[in-house]
């Protein structure tokens, strides 16, 4: 009775926040896949709704390459554009706030507030740059364990998220069998392909390239802006499809404001929707994003394989204890629907209950970003 005490007063203590506040915990050390140790580590995590007496109502989302922990905006809670799945978070909607305890955190390896290439390295007091240790999708859960432990959740009610947040959700699944109820994967398969392998590589050459990069050793705000615009230009390109970019530009002409070209080249002939649209989003993600944190979060969804570290894929998908939902995306050219309809067969051939969802969309692998009523029906079959 003590224990159980003690144990509910440390969770109320840790739900105390303010609307869009982002937290921090920190910890000695992480072990590394790959070898070595990260240490001492910060997660920087947000949070909404309240944890209950038992500790088993948390959720735990998961985000993408870019994304950060900012997943819900309560002050602004339906514009999609506050929070990157806030249509989907919050009092009555699929994630509800008035029944679970929603939590977001940052990557490590990011650069919104976790421990990543642009944090200080203890050893030299200067940041680490290309001196941070290579880190994977399994260190990335491991310190999301650490952390919900930290909260106080005894079990996790569900893990959800898309691309590599998908990535990170199935080895949930896999790591921690007896923790976690239910698991959703979005877009997201077992392992990536050479396809997308290569396209990671050529963004991630496009930065390496920039003269500005200076081999990781850039000051913050004098980084390589030209290349890493130009590997998010690439990046657009395969969270769509063609049939979206034919409904959305076509070939026309220039329709808004013109942005500016990452290398502020000349037009040469005018100027079409579809590029305008390109150099855009490549100057918003440098203007928010560390270069470094792109090089180090883009090889990890490379190098993740859940079979990694067993003797089998089927070895691996065998300690699966989750209820499983796999969602696919009909028009996705990274993650193809193919994939992650094969991954949840094989779930079931080794005995997991799982079930296979398709999205029926042409937005690509971005449309675990914008289908929201679909994706809430498909959530709604677990």
């Amino acid at each position: 009775m003590v224990a159980q005490l003690e144990y509910v007063q440390r969770a109320q203590t840790q739900q105390v926040q303010t609307e869009n506040e982002v937290l921090i915990f920190t910890f000695d050390q992480l072990l590394l896949q790959r070898g070595g140790r990260l240490g001492p580590v910060t997660l920087a995590y947000e949070t909404w709704g309240e944890l209950n007496a038992t500790g088993d109502n948390a959720i735990l989302i998961t985000h993408a390459l870019t994304g950060s922990s900012h997943a819900h905006d309560p002050a602004d809670p339906e514009n999609p554009k506050a929070a990157w799945w806030n249509p989907l978070i919050g009092p009555g909607k699929y994630f509800d706030t008035s029944r679970y305890f929603v939590i977001c955190a940052n990557v490590i390896g990011g650069c919104a507030g976790s421990t990543g290439p642009s944090s200080k390295n203890p050893l030299t007091d200067r940041p680490f740059g290309m001196r941070f240790p290579v880190i994977t999708i399994r260190d990335m859960v491991r310190a999301q364990h650490k952390l919900i432990k930290h909260l106080g959740v005894r079990r996790l009610a569900m893990v959800a998220g898309g691309s590599i947040g998908g990535q990170q959700a199935l080895e949930w699944a896999v790591m921690y069998p007896q923790l976690v109820e239910k698991v959703a994967v979005i877009a997201a398969s077992a392992a990536v392909s050479a396809q997308a392998i290569s396209f990671n590589e050529v963004a991630r050459q496009s930065i390496m390239a920039d003269p500005a990069w200076l081999c990781g050793d850039y000051l913050p705000g004098h980084g390589p802006a030209t290349g890493l615009s130009i590997a998010r230009m690439l990046a657009m390109i395969t969270y769509q499809s063609e049939e979206s970019m034919e409904m959305r530009f076509s070939r026309n002409p220039v329709q808004r404001e013109a942005a500016t070209a990452p290398t502020f080249s000349p037009e040469l002939g005018g100027r079409f929707d579809v590029e305008n649209y390109l150099y855009y989003q490549g100057d918003q993600l440098a203007r928010r994003f560390d270069a470094n944190s792109y090089l180090y979060i883009s090889r990890a969804m490379d190098l993740y394989d859940v079979s990694e570290g067993y003797a089998s894929l089927e070895e691996a998908l065998g300690r699966i204890r989750s209820q499983m939902i796999f969602v696919g995306i009909r028009s996705d050219f990274l993650f193809p629907a193919s994939h992650v309809r094969w991954l949840a067969d094989k779930v079931q051939m080794v005995g997991g209950n799982a079930r296979y969802v398709e999205l029926d969309s042409p937005h690509g692998h971005d449309a675990f970003l914008k289908e929201w009523d679909q994706l809430t029906e498909a959530l709604r079959q677990f």
